[in-house]
């Protein structure tokens, strides 16, 4: 075990998965320990650097780097320059991983041989939305981009391109269901687990289909379902904004105005003023008929 340096937070897990927090605080005067991936672990570097070395080699871990760690096997961690880094970290079990790679063409490897991916272009658009997730402490959001990153990553190992693949009218079929499942739902908790099985797909499967066919994620279309809907609402009644959240299928309040402020531009409040304060002037400017 490493001296306390380092602290891990449980973010989001699931069957054969989970994905942490890993903070560390070691420095050049700190020694590296040897540790052992008890699962196998994918892991963003979000902050800081640190020199990663294990059986399939070494490497300098920066921003954006991702971590590739083989079951079982043995790696040290090293801060001999600089102290301090984060890390977003998923640990699957070999059998989530293989269940993975037999949806992905070519990618039949399961260890990993070499010991990390670069910054990439392909992986900069996950990483942002990764912090953004562990930021807003979103572990439905979280579960799909586990499966996202892993499919990505062993993509680009395995030279193929992680994007579309054929669509087949029954695909589109299963789609088109749970987006009516989704639309009548979506005040409801909606896993990505129980939508892929009433789809009679692979979560891995459902997901990537999910996107092709309707531009988003299954979480982002529900999210973005729920704000127009709390939208509306706020415009329409004076109901108190904590009941239009929960009623909209949020958890908390402070969640709900905090993405409500992201994509509307204002919290709850701001706009259903704003609102008022139109529709009063707009109300105000009509001119009145007079009696015949």
């Amino acid at each position: 075990m490493r001296a306390v340096t380092t602290t891990s937070r449980l973010l989001a897990s699931g069957a054969g998965w989970q994905v942490r927090d890993v903070v560390c605080e070691a420095g050049p005067g700190d020694r590296a320990y040897e540790e052992r991936h008890e699962t196998v672990c994918i892991a963003v570097v979000t902050a800081g650097t640190f020199q990663y070395r294990s059986s399939q080699g070494a490497a300098v871990m920066a921003p954006g780097s991702i971590l590739l760690g083989n079951a079982d096997a043995c790696f040290e961690c090293g801060h001999e320059h600089a102290r301090g880094d984060r890390c977003l970290a998923l640990h699957v079990q070999p059998e989530w991983m293989e269940s993975l790679l037999a949806e992905i063409p070519d990618a039949r490897r399961l260890d990993f041989a070499r010991p990390n991916l670069p910054p990439s272009p392909q992986l900069a658009a996950l990483w942002a939305e990764a912090e953004s997730a562990r930021d807003d402490g979103d572990a439905e959001a979280l579960e799909e981009l586990a499966l996202r990153l892993a499919g990505a990553v062993a993509a680009l190992l395995s030279g193929t391109s992680p994007g579309s693949h054929p669509l087949r009218r029954r695909d589109e079929r299963r789609v088109t269901a749970a987006l009516r499942r989704i639309e009548a739902e979506a005040h409801t908790r909606l896993s990505l687990e129980g939508l892929a099985r009433d789809a009679a797909m692979s979560r891995y499967h459902f997901l990537r289909t999910f996107r092709q066919v309707v531009g988003t994620t299954p979480h982002q279309h529900v999210l973005g379902l729920r704000l127009h809907r709390a939208a509306i609402r706020l415009r329409r009644t004076r109901d108190p904004v904590s009941t239009v959240a929960l009623d909209a299928g949020f958890e908390d309040l402070s969640t709900f105005n905090r993405r409500f402020r992201r994509v509307m531009g204002a919290t709850p409040s701001t706009f259903r003023t704003r609102h008022r304060v139109r529709k009063e002037a707009d109300s105000e400017s009509r001119p009145t008929r007079s009696a015949p």
